[in-house]
């Protein structure tokens, strides 16, 4: 039994070792480029005041309603994609994925919950943090995911900069400070990603 145990270890520990060194696909450029629609619609709709956006508070709610949509959105078809790309490496591969972005997103909910709770004036910093807090976690997962997704990273570390600082001044939350960054955020990572996927099928042609 200890041999047993022993033989499905090490046949684990290599599935672990060969998904570290595998390229996720796990990722839909389509689903990714439909949530950076969502961001500048939503943007639209709240300047227009259709959507709430006369305090920081609805604000802010509006914009982690849509968050966790996206969220569900890219997790379900990650999920799907996953399994038909990956095989017998899909669960491995998903979790590796989850380990790298969640620690980032589950930092930005806890700011967001502590700010809208307690200092709710201080809501303005959320959008340029929640900003450099997506450029950071695309950091982190570029080892497995395609090396110009670093071009995505940088535009949002960039922008959640800019953010904060031109937010800093009138200390108010304009529709536009999540908008414009994440629709053109996710916009362009969907490209990246579209792109990559059609190299490696015309490698994997090759």
């Amino acid at each position: 039994m200890s041999d047993l145990h022993k033989a499905l270890a090490d046949i684990s520990r290599i599935r672990v070792q060969l998904a570290a060194g595998t390229m996720f696909r796990g990722f839909g450029p389509a689903v990714i480029a439909l949530t950076g629609f969502m961001a500048l619609a939503t943007a639209t709709l709240q300047s227009a005041a259709i959507l709430p956006s006369s305090e920081p508070r609805e604000t802010l709610l509006v914009w982690i309603t849509l968050a966790i949509i996206a969220c569900l959105l890219i997790g379900i078809e990650m999920r799907a994609r996953t399994r038909r790309k990956h095989g017998g490496l899909a669960d491995v591969m998903l979790l590796n994925a989850v380990e790298h972005f969640l620690p980032f997103g589950a930092t930005g909910a806890v700011i967001a919950a502590i700010i809208m709770t307690n200092a709710p004036e201080f809501a303005w910093l959320m959008p340029g943090l929640w900003q450099m807090l997506v450029g950071l976690g695309l950091f982190a997962a570029v080892r497995f995911l395609p090396r110009t997704v670093l071009l995505a990273a940088a535009f949002y570390l960039c922008a959640g900069a800019i953010t904060l600082a031109l937010a800093s001044t009138a200390r108010t939350i304009s529709p536009w400070d999540m908008g414009l960054p994440f629709g053109l955020g996710q916009l362009a990572l969907g490209v990246i990603l579209h792109i990559a996927e059609k190299e490696d099928a015309t490698d994997d042609a090759g």
